[in-house]
């Protein structure tokens, strides 16, 4: 592998730390700073305001980095996650952790940048293997640091945070100092009128092979929004977990998902297809959902995990299908688009997981996950208008 990939795998895999340092103590932050219980009305509105920004902006910074590089881009990125951890560190305010979320939100462009560069450098054919590769480090990520992050956090609220600062801060020195930028600035005058944030939108409507692509990476990112919203709520308030226990749950996932991304991907794609992958993984997310509704002992959750995982092929093959319908020039500009829909998922999903989750929680927690099972019905019907491979789109 040539060093900027790896540059960029390394960088995958910090950032995905960073995140699940603090995924498994952000509620319990929030129960000290607020002094309730529940908090899964603030915990679900933190959420959808940081992607409410995200999606605003995301798109335009996606349009600035196919003008100016990659790298100046990714750098606003890192720097603002970096201030952000180290907000939440030390700030005894509530209303300041929700500025500081917000602030995060404008420059949080990071995976956007990551899959472009990861299309600048890359042949349309090893696409599929190389975003498994980004998505397996990225669950590389999940793997040491949520385990850790429960650990700190059983020990000091505020260490998971000051932890993950320190990894972006790492990650904002391999960026500025050893990756290279993939894509030069152009020297054609720029039109200013492209920063509009639904210019990149309506730019995506024009291609006609990227709208079921698009719609069907809403819904399943939708889905993911199950997970970020409800996990944590969900095996507290069922199976009764403590913060190590949450920890090494996503740490097991991380796992997984890091061995599935980067040994599976490539045998399935060349055997099913991209959209044969992509229906495989959807059919196995759906199938450990619906079971996890009605799991009533813990080890059930756990033996899910790897098939929860396995569906995780799906993303990959999806990615590598849309970053095919557009030239190599609009690439930052596609995963943009990309990132605002998964931005608009993660506005629109914790305020409707967390809103269902809080409705059935007395009667029934599992309602959550069987309203992910409809959606993935919902789904099936676009991804079979999508041709069974990239070599069939003429």
């Amino acid at each position: 592998m040539s060093r900027p990939f790896v540059a960029i795998l390394a960088c995958t895999a910090l950032e995905a730390a960073g995140i699940a340092l603090i995924f498994p103590i952000l509620p319990n932050l929030l129960r000290s700073m607020a002094g309730a219980d529940n908090v899964s009305t603030l915990y679900r509105v933190l959420l959808a305001l940081h992607a409410l920004t995200q999606f605003v902006v995301t798109p335009v910074l996606g349009v600035l980095s196919d003008r100016f590089g990659r790298r100046p881009v990714l750098l606003l990125a890192l720097a603002g996650s970096t201030i952000d951890y180290l907000v939440m560190t030390f700030t005894p305010y509530l209303w300041l952790l929700f500025a500081s979320r917000t602030i995060a939100g404008l420059t949080a462009a990071n995976v956007a940048m990551i899959t472009a560069y990861i299309a600048d450098i890359t042949p349309e054919m090893m696409r599929a293997r190389r975003f498994g590769l980004f998505q397996a480090c990225f669950g590389a990520g999940f793997v040491i640091g949520p385990v850790i992050g429960g650990m700190l956090g059983d020990i000091s609220l505020r260490a998971p945070f000051l932890a993950a600062a320190a990894l972006s801060g790492v990650n904002l020195f391999i960026a500025l100092f050893i990756l290279p930028e993939s894509h030069p600035a152009e020297r054609k005058p720029f039109d200013w009128r492209s920063l509009n944030p639904l210019a990149p939108l309506r730019w995506a409507l024009t291609f006609r092979a990227l709208i079921p692509l698009v719609a069907v990476f809403l819904l399943i990112s939708l889905v993911g929004q199950t997970y970020s919203t409800v996990w944590v709520l969900f095996v507290t308030d069922r199976f009764h977990w403590r913060g190590t226990d949450i920890g090494l749950s996503l740490g097991i996932f991380g796992l997984l998902v890091a061995v599935t991304q980067a040994f599976a991907i490539g045998p399935v794609t060349r055997w099913l297809g991209e959209r044969g992958t992509l229906l495989l993984g959807m059919a196995c997310e759906a199938a450990a959902l619906l079971t996890l509704a009605f799991a009533k002992v813990s080890w059930i959750a756990y033996a899910l995990i790897p098939l929860i995982a396995f569906g995780g092929i799906s993303a990959p093959a999806l990615r590598s299908l849309q970053s095919q319908a557009v030239d190599r020039e609009r690439q930052g500009q596609l995963q943009g688009v990309v990132a605002s829909f998964v931005s608009l998922a993660a506005i629109f999903g914790p305020l409707i997981f967390g809103w269902i989750y809080a409705l059935s929680r007395p009667d029934w927690t599992g309602l959550v996950w069987i309203v992910g099972v409809a959606i993935f019905a919902l789904a099936v019907p676009i991804v079979l208008t999508v041709p069974k491979s990239v070599g069939q789109r003429t």
